[in-house]
């Protein structure tokens, strides 16, 4: 039975990572299905300070329960705070909180302080999450790594959906070629200097080729060029869907050791690469599919001359590169749209 959906996600404008391309991805597996789906987005500011609450605020006085005299059946909340929405039939599947309330609260990438205000402001938000969140007739969490966050702060169980990358069913495998492939966003928490640091105890001639944009893109390079590795790394930029297939299709490897990471979609897209993934052991996410000389490598974080071990063992045994990969193949099948919206439309 065809059913009127709405998908509620926060959106800091002009922003565009994993979070919207799930949402996207989402909307349009529900269509193909025969379902009306509607994406609501409310714009989201988290400075100055005063501007967390309005948005939560702005999710509850919207109603979302009929348009234009037509029933809303089912709101599903992804992303922080559209999960404040209100709906008698409300289910999260839920892509993230505001982290710098949480895990990421007393390290340097939170702004917020032990100050009194910013303290009621930790008390406000956990308060309102557990509340609004708990309303919800299904919680589902896109990794065990966020379900974790939610029981341990909010005291709320979930069950985990991990969800399948945008283009799953156009995944291919050509050849371990001579480059570890970074393909992520390039801010701070993704770690991407790890990987150059670790191209500077190689001793094989592997490259390494980093896709993607963000605010760290400049300074990546100037490490690369201070490090004197800038001969055997390059920066793509932004790629296409193609382009991104294609050079998965032909790594050797792919390199994705964020801290603490949701989930990590470019995980799953290396997989059904049939590559190994490199990581670091405090990734979150992304060690609920690497597991260590099975599907890929797990190291410590700041172990450069590790990483490099492993990247020369690969280059120099291929077959080696294939046991992991086909096993980390196998690690990720059961990942598909149908056991997602299966799970999301139940009663």
């Amino acid at each position: 039975m065809s059913m009127r959906i709405a998908l509620c996600t926060g959106q800091i404008p002009f922003a565009n990572g994993g979070a919207e391309i799930l949402t996207e991805s989402l909307a349009a597996q529900l269509r193909q299905r025969g379902h009306q789906v509607e994406i609501v987005r409310i714009p989201f500011r988290w400075f100055p300070k005063e501007e967390i609450l309005k948005g939560y605020l702005a999710w509850r006085l919207i109603n979302l329960e009929e348009s234009e005299s037509q029933r809303i059946d089912r709101i599903i909340a992804l992303k922080f705070p559209g999960f404040v929405a209100s709906h008698p039939n409300k289910v999260t599947w839920l892509i993230q909180q505001f982290r710098q309330a949480y895990d990421l609260f007393g390290t340097e990438h939170s702004y917020l302080t032990n100050s009194p205000e910013d303290a009621e402001l930790l008390r406000s938000i956990k308060r309102i999450d557990q509340q609004t969140i708990g309303e919800s007739r299904h919680i589902y969490t896109i990794s065990g790594n966020v379900g974790k966050r939610l029981r341990r702060y909010n005291g709320l169980s979930s069950q985990v959906l991990y969800p399948p990358p945008a283009m799953d069913g156009r995944f291919y495998h050509r050849s371990y070629g001579d480059y570890v492939l970074s393909l992520c966003r390039l801010n701070r928490l993704k770690r991407v200097d790890r990987l150059i640091e670790a191209m500077t105890h190689t001793n094989t001639p592997v490259r390494c080729l980093i896709a993607g944009q963000g605010e760290e893109r400049e300074a990546l390079q100037k490490l690369a060029e201070r490090k004197r590795v800038a001969d055997r790394v390059e920066f793509l930029g932004r790629v296409s869907d193609e382009e991104a297939l294609e050079l998965y299709a032909n790594a050797l490897a792919v390199y994705y050791a964020p801290l603490d990471e949701d989930y990590g979609l470019a995980t799953v897209e290396a997989m059904k690469s049939q590559k190994p993934v490199l990581t670091a052991d405090d990734s979150g996410g992304v060690l609920e599919f690497v597991r260590d000389g099975v599907t890929g490598y797990v190291l410590a974080s700041d172990d450069a001359p590790g990483m490099a071990r492993r990247i020369d063992e690969l280059y120099e045994d291929r077959h080696l590169a294939e046991q992991l990969g086909m096993a980390a193949s196998q690690q990720v099948a059961a990942i598909t749209w149908d056991a997602v919206i299966e799970k999301l439309l139940l009663p």
